[in-house]
């Protein structure tokens, strides 16, 4: 679904703000109009107009809270902090960048006054995980009374933040749920912040997370639900073959692997292309750099990878993440699992059905196609749609 540039991943970083516009994370023509002022294929071009939208957001919301203008300044902060965050998107590829940290700290600061302004605010959690702990949002339902509610686990994946999950807790809140959003390692804060990276035994992040959940005298222990978006897709799988305490998995879209037969040219194979980078590295990242030139999203996925993975050189980071495969994990899940996949997904094509007809559990298949909208990775700009059906299948596998 082309929007507005020719360069496909600008034009799916476009579609994917303008989807948050139900929720009030962005405005249509405010989109727009930085997208007319942005040069094709130029990462500093799409930081500096993001920036500037963002900032003049920001100072619209500052004045209309000063001015007792709440709503107006709630709105304004919440779609400062998406531009905020788009800002900053494409710069990893110098991970000591000082606008890394000070655009995500605006980023933040701007959704938690948005927060501060809400009617029914979310609470801001500290999951305790290993010796630090992990930063999350508990989106409650309201007027309770201390109801215990099944509840959903809300995480993304290998480039989103948490504060992007708001049109889903939203959804989530809306239908009766209680959601949890978080960041693990590799994820917002925690590798900005707390400098951690990615690790494939998701597990031992998840674990913690239902621990913390289980604390909870609102929550329902029985009915804890897991949504993995994009690369959250293997990550919840991978979690699910180890914590067998969810009621249910939702990986949109399934990922069986990091790295398939599609992230290597055809006339080679995923394992000569490892052991290629393994024993010469210098001519792996050479041909990797010269690759990168000429196409905008091999660029940014090679750069912010090595950047939430902390590896030194494309060839550190393609060892690094040959390690994410369900290869031998998958028909260790025993809940309820839907995999969702959409026609048009170029990110992982082909692993949803893979990691489908893998599963021994209780299983359901959800495609999406172009038609109805929806066609495009994790179902940017149909995320009406997209909930609708997710919490439709959520609500028939959770019932008595």
């Amino acid at each position: 679904m082309k929007v507005y540039f020719s360069d496909p991943q600008f034009d799916y970083q476009l579609l994917r703000l303008l989807g948050a516009t139900p929720d009030g994370g962005a405005d249509i023509g405010e989109c727009l109009t930085t997208a007319q002022r942005i040069t094709e294929g130029d990462f500093e071009s799409w930081y500096s107009e993001w920036l500037k939208t963002a900032q003049r957001l920001n100072a619209l919301a500052d004045a209309a809270l000063k001015a007792g203008h709440t709503v107006s300044a709630r709105e304004a902060y919440l779609r400062a902090s998406s531009y905020y965050r788009s800002a900053e998107f494409y710069l990893h590829g110098n991970p000591d960048d000082p606008r890394i940290q000070s655009t995500y700290d605006a980023s933040i600061a701007c959704f938690r006054q948005y927060n501060a302004l809400s009617t029914h605010r979310a609470t801001a959690v500290e999951i305790p995980y290993e010796d630090t702990t992990l930063p999350g949002y508990f989106y409650a339902v309201p007027d309770t009374q201390g109801t215990r509610r099944p509840t959903l686990i809300a995480q993304t994946g290998f480039d989103g933040t948490q504060e992007e999950l708001l049109g889903t807790a939203l959804a989530a809140v809306r239908r009766g749920y209680h959601c949890l959003t978080f960041e693990g390692p590799g994820q917002g804060r925690v590798i900005r912040k707390q400098g951690r990276p990615f690790r494939p035994d998701w597990e031992k992040v998840v674990t913690p997370v239902v621990d913390y959940l289980l604390t909870r005298p609102d929550v329902d222990p029985a009915k804890i639900a897991l949504y993995g978006l994009s690369f959250g897709g293997y990550l919840a799988p991978r979690a699910a073959a180890f914590e067998h305490r969810l009621a249910a998995v939702i990986a949109n879209g399934g990922v069986f692997r990091l790295f398939d037969q599609h992230s290597v040219p055809p006339d080679t194979t995923v394992e000569e292309t490892t052991e290629w980078a393994r024993s010469q590295p210098d001519a792996f990242n050479a041909q990797m750099e010269q690759a990168m030139q000429a196409n905008t999203t091999l660029r940014w996925g090679i750069q912010h990878g090595m950047y939430v993975f902390q590896a030194a050189s494309p060839a550190e980071y393609w060892l690094k993440g040959v390690e994410y495969t369900l290869e031998g994990l998958a028909e260790r899940i025993t809940s309820p699992t839907l995999v969702i996949d959409s026609e048009n997904d170029r990110s992982f094509p082909g692993q949803p059905q893979q990691l489908y007809q893998t599963l021994t559990c209780p299983k359901t298949f959800l495609l999406f196609t172009a038609d109805e909208g929806a066609g495009e990775h994790c179902q940017v700009g149909a995320g009406l749609l997209s909930a609708a059906r997710i919490f439709d299948w959520l609500d028939e596998t959770l019932k008595p």
